[in-house]
Order: structure tokens, then C-alpha cells, then sequence
């Protein structure tokens, strides 16, 4: 059994990384982290564990967890596991960390966005963005995983198969997302009141949001040339789910079959991404409460532009599902253990 530790059990993330550790047949959960709620019982915070999880709350303390678990999950703020990892722990214990700490491979750039001094930058280079889908060989040799972020995996998705192959121009690329509520956590702000996201839709962090730099990082890795992109992210009324609609002029005339042909080139053995059929759009509903994502496109001749749409529930394959997906590599497991989840409708 691999033992795990989740420092920031009691977040939305955190909470869904249980939610889905509990029904892996190779993990035993031997910490759950919350700074707080120290010694109170996790089922108290989150009820729907009732009967299922029989353990209180713990501090943060990974020179103490690192002895006791194979892998630890940072379910936390940025800045966080970055303040915490040191070369000592990374010799006794392997570290998905869910924040943004070790996703952007120039300190510079995440300073600036973040706003924050980066406490371990000697590990970012060692560090291996854990989109299973592209650098699954890596993760399966790292000690240190960055799960990337749940808008960027959404993105970068979507348009990662064309930007490859050169089919449109990366630099023209815009993607407009929309999030549910649970993407801003748990934590309490006035904009997340059910007053104020109910019955309205809303763009933030417009032109400034942190997840930005990654997307361009990642998709200029892709392409080989850094890029620039516009990206709007939009809160809207529902608990949780992505669905992005990226927009960018083709390079060349391209006909429907040669564009899905690219997509199947990238996605027909990838268990997680489901490209749908011609004209189908995809839909948060397809996949809440699962790994999966569903992605899809449309060539507009008018425009000679291309619309490339994808969804995911951000706290599954956006954030917890992604992160037992990365361990199950790190470990040598089936891929998928832990994450045949079928997707919930209604």
C-alpha cells in the first residue's frame, strides 16, 4: 500500500483528493493536513465523510509527515509548499504539489505574477509539469510533480494538438473560460457570496490572471518559440466545471478530417480525453465529478480561424484527479487506478 499525506485536506481540492484516495485499492491515507483545524475530526469538517474517514485534522509539519508517508499531497495556497520542500524531504518522500509553485519554469515570471518571493527555486528546474497526457514519461521518473492548473490543463488541452503541429498561428490564440465557484475555494470573499454569483456571470483577473504565464509556457514548449496569448477567465453559477472556447487563425486551409485526424493523432489511446464527434459541443454536465476531458472544434472558413472548445470539472482532472493520475505514474501503477469515474448526470 502506498501511504499518503495531504497537507490542506479541508480545501475543496484537498477534500476531493480524499474523496477519491478513499476508493484507490492501493492507498492508505495517513494524514490529513489542515492548519485549521488541528485535531478536529476531518468527518466534522466535511460531513459527507460520516463513517468513512475516522481521523482528526493535523498540522503542516512535512519533516514529520515525510517519515511517515511514500508521497505528500500540497493541497495549498501558493508560497506554501515552496516555504516547506527541502532536499532532506525530497530524499525520504515524492511531492504533488496543487499550487503553482514549481508550474513556471522562470522565478521571474512567477514572482511577477504571483506576487510572492519564491522560497525553493532551486528545485524548479527538477520539477516536472505533471500534464500526464504530454510529459508522462518524465513524471514517471519524478520526485517532485507541479499538477498544473485547472484552467491551463483545460486549455492547453484544447489547443495543444494544433499548436503542435503548426496548423494555427499560437500568437492569435484567445481563450475565453468559464469556472464554477469552487475554483476560488473555500476560503470566505464577499465576490463568492450566493447573492453575489447567483442569477450573474462575471469576468476577473481580465488580462492579469496568474494562469496566463502557464498557459503560454506550456503551449510555447509545444510550438518551440514563446508565445503570447489573450486569456479571460469568467465565474459563473454553478458548483464546479471548466468549459474553455479558444479562438486562432489557421496557418493554412485545413478540411474537418485533417484537423480530427491531429486530434486522434494526440488523444485516441489517452484514457482522459475524449474528443466528441463532429458538431458536438462540449458540456460541464458530460463531465463533472470525473478525470475526463472532452474537447472539440470547429473551422470557421469566413473568418479562416479555428474554435477549439474543452471541458473538465476542475476539481477532478483540473486538480485531485490529475494529482492521483501523476502518482499513479510516479508509482508504477495503472494509470487510471483510483479514476474510473463516471461522469454524474444531472
Amino acid at each position: 500500500m502506498i501511504k499518503v499525506g495531504i497537507v490542506g485536506a479541508t480545501g475543496y481540492a484537498g477534500s476531493e483528493l480524499v474523496r477519491i484516495l478513499l476508493g484507490h485499492k492501493d492507498v492508505e491515507i495517513k494524514w490529513y493536513g489542515s492548519r485549521s483545524y488541528i485535531d478536529k475530526k476531518y468527518a466534522s469538517i466535511y460531513q459527507n465523510f460520516f463513517q468513512l474517514v475516522d481521523a482528526n485534522c493535523m498540522d503542516d509539519n512535512m519533516e514529520v509527515l515525510a517519515d511517515q508517508v511514500d508521497v505528500i499531497f500540497t493541497a495549498t495556497p501558493q508560497g506554501l509548499c515552496a516555504s516547506l520542500v527541502n532536499e532532506e524531504i525530497l530524499s525520504k518522500v515524492k511531492i504533488i504539489d496543487l499550487s503553482a509553485d514549481f508550474r513556471i519554469k522562470d522565478v521571474k515570471v512567477y514572482e511577477e505574477w504571483y506576487k510572492l518571493e519564491h522560497k525553493s527555486p532551486q528545485f524548479i528546474e527538477e520539477a516536472v509539469y505533471g500534464l500526464c497526457e504530454i510529459n508522462r514519461e518524465d513524471v514517471k521518473k519524478a520526485r517532485l510533480v507541479a499538477n498544473p492548473g485547472c484552467y491551463t490543463t483545460c486549455s492547453i488541452l484544447t489547443c495543444y494538438p494544433l499548436v503542435k503541429e503548426g496548423i494555427i498561428d499560437p500568437n492569435t490564440i484567445i481563450v475565453d473560460a468559464k469556472s464554477g465557484t469552487s475554483g476560488a475555494g473555500r476560503g470566505a470573499k464577499v465576490d463568492n457570496l450566493f447573492c453575489e454569483v447567483n442569477e450573474n456571470m462575471k469576468a476577473y483577473g481580465v488580462a492579469t490572471h496568474r494562469h496566463t504565464p502557464e498557459i503560454e509556457e506550456q503551449l510555447g514548449y509545444a510550438c518551440g518559440e514563446k508565445i503570447t496569448i489573450n486569456f479571460t477567465p469568467h465565474l459563473v453559477p454553478m458548483n464546479r466545471g471548466i468549459l474553455a472556447t479558444a479562438y486562432a487563425s489557421l496557418k493554412k486551409d485545413v478540411t474537418y478530417e485533417e484537423v480530427k485526424a491531429i486530434y486522434d493523432k494526440y488523444y485516441a489511446d489517452e484514457k482522459f480525453v475524449r474528443v466528441l464527434e463532429k458538431d458536438v459541443c462540449p458540456q460541464t454536465k458530460w463531465v463533472e465529478g470525473s478525470n475526463y476531458v472532452d474537447v472539440n472544434f470547429k473551422i470557421d472558413p469566413r473568418t479562416n480561424r479555428i474554435i477549439m472548445m474543452g471541458a473538465i470539472d476542475n476539481l477532478v482532472k483540473g486538480a485531485a484527479g490529475q494529482a492521483v493520475q501523476n502518482m499513479n505514474l510516479m508509482f508504477g501503477l495503472k494509470e487510471s487506478e483510483g479514476l474510473e469515474l463516471v461522469p454524474m448526470f444531472p
